[in-house]
């Protein structure tokens, strides 16, 4: 018996296949068109369903556990970004602010104040 040697497709090919059974509705036809075995071409649509799925159930995991721009959620724009860097920064500089306040009005904290200063030889 004769062996038929293997036949490799592209990608794109096999996304352009499906795409048209899909469309047609009919796979066993579009298989004929395009001179493939039915179930090679089934085969290729389970396997793009599959990965649409698995698509799908990442980007939902990545909304769910609150990851930053997950598949259909709001770009964040440039602006956006710096405004928020900045808001950040304002809080941290009152924050060293609030800190800095409290260093003057009681003075200095207690393990300065046993520190002594050497007079210096003029």
């Amino acid at each position: 018996m004769k062996r038929i040697p293997k036949q490799e497709y592209t990608a794109e090919f096999k996304e352009q296949a499906v795409k048209r059974a899909d469309e047609v509705g009919n796979i066993a036809r579009v298989a004929e068109e395009l001179g493939l075995v039915e179930q090679t071409l089934r085969n290729w649509a389970k396997a793009a369903k599959a990965a649409k799925a698995a698509k799908a159930a990442k980007a939902a995991k990545a909304a769910k556990a609150g990851k930053l721009n997950p598949a259909g959620a709001k770009q964040i724009t440039a602006e956006q970004m710096e405004l928020s860097r900045l808001r950040a920064q304002v809080v941290r500089l009152e924050m060293e602010n609030e800190i800095l306040k409290n260093v003057f009005r009681g003075g200095a904290p207690s393990r300065w104040k046993e520190t002594r200063v050497l007079p210096t030889l003029a």
